[in-house]
């Protein structure tokens, strides 16, 4: 118990820094939302101080000490108030965030799940079959985790969108159909989304492919594993009982290292493709100047990746008992 405390305390604490950053890096931004309107409708008749107050409250401009404004952000925080989107004015932040989230939770989530099981599945086959033709294989693996997101993105566009036509190359489904829970509308949303989570697969599982390919390597050379064999046990048995199992506790926890750079390549991704996720979302508020915005989806992918990092945390603790005997 003393273990999953300790971890809880320490995401909290990172949680409120995260807050607290969250806050304070928009007021030391020259400007404000209420700035970026008026600079938007420069040359036409000057709003009276009533109408710019007005606006200031619509987008919580406040000119108390900075004190009091961190305590109206936290009350507001905890009732999902983060103002309104310049952006998509008058939509509230959090409506523009709830449309985003579902594509970008679907998305990242089914192509880390999709990348780690077959990073982790072809991984412990080539430490398994080490200094066999598979070895040849590591070459390419290295290759393909070194290519940056944005640029494995354009180079299937070009290949599977542009050249050969078999993929869209823009939006997350077709406008043609009624958005909602038919057939028509799920097969055009996975239609659109194959090359963004194809794009993210084939870019994670190549580094998850090699951790998991050394940890295997070392796990063989442990004693057990030897006495395994000794033993005359089949070697299929030695590999998922012995070798492959304790080869997975260290990529549990290298998943979790892992989660932050999955997000933030799918912010590129989704900006490459126009996928009308939270990273494209991102890129339209960064290009408006919406401080709101931004705010509430650094806020969200900030969140996410602590929680994401305590559940994995949790789960290790979980499946190695060593973990919580030492702390």
């Amino acid at each position: 118990m003393r273990y999953y405390l300790r971890k809880l305390g320490f995401y909290l604490v990172a949680a409120w820094i995260a807050v607290t950053l969250n806050f304070l890096l928009p007021r030391l931004v020259q400007g404000n939302p209420v700035d970026i309107i008026l600079a938007k409708t420069r040359g036409q008749a000057p709003l009276p101080p009533s109408a710019r107050r007005a606006l200031e409250l619509q987008f919580g401009v406040s000119h108390d000490p900075l004190i009091v404004q961190y305590w109206h952000y936290i009350q507001n925080l905890f009732t999902g108030n983060f103002g309104l989107s310049v952006t998509f004015y008058p939509t509230p932040v959090t409506t523009v965030i709830g449309q985003a989230l579902p594509w970008t939770l679907v998305l990242v989530g089914l192509a880390t799940v999709i990348s780690y099981v077959l990073g982790v599945v072809f991984g412990s086959y080539l430490g398994w079959r080490r200094g066999t033709w598979t070895d040849g294989l590591l070459p390419f693996s290295t290759f393909v985790s070194a290519i940056p997101y944005f640029w494995l993105a354009i180079i299937l566009v070009f290949v599977f969108g542009t050249t050969l036509g078999w993929f869209p190359v823009s939006g997350g489904y077709d406008p043609n159909t009624i958005p909602g829970f038919n057939l028509d509308f799920l097969g055009s949303a996975v239609y659109y989304g194959f090359l963004p989570a194809f794009t993210i697969v084939l870019a994670s599982v190549s580094a998850q492919v090699l951790s998991t390919r050394n940890m295997m390597v070392s796990t063989m050379a442990e004693d057990y594993v030897t006495t395994a064999r000794a033993k005359g046990l089949r070697p299929r048995r030695v590999f998922a009982s012995y070798a492959m199992r304790n080869a997975l506790l260290p990529s549990v926890a290298g998943f979790a290292l892992s989660l932050g750079f999955i997000v933030n390549g799918s912010v590129v991704t989704e900006s490459v493709f126009n996928y009308p996720g939270v990273g494209f979302t991102l890129l339209q508020a960064v290009q408006n100047q919406d401080y709101p915005l931004m705010q509430g989806l650094f806020l969200v992918i900030t969140l996410a990746v602590l929680g994401a990092n305590l559940l994995v945390d949790v789960v290790y603790g979980f499946i190695d008992p060593r973990t919580r005997l030492a702390n």
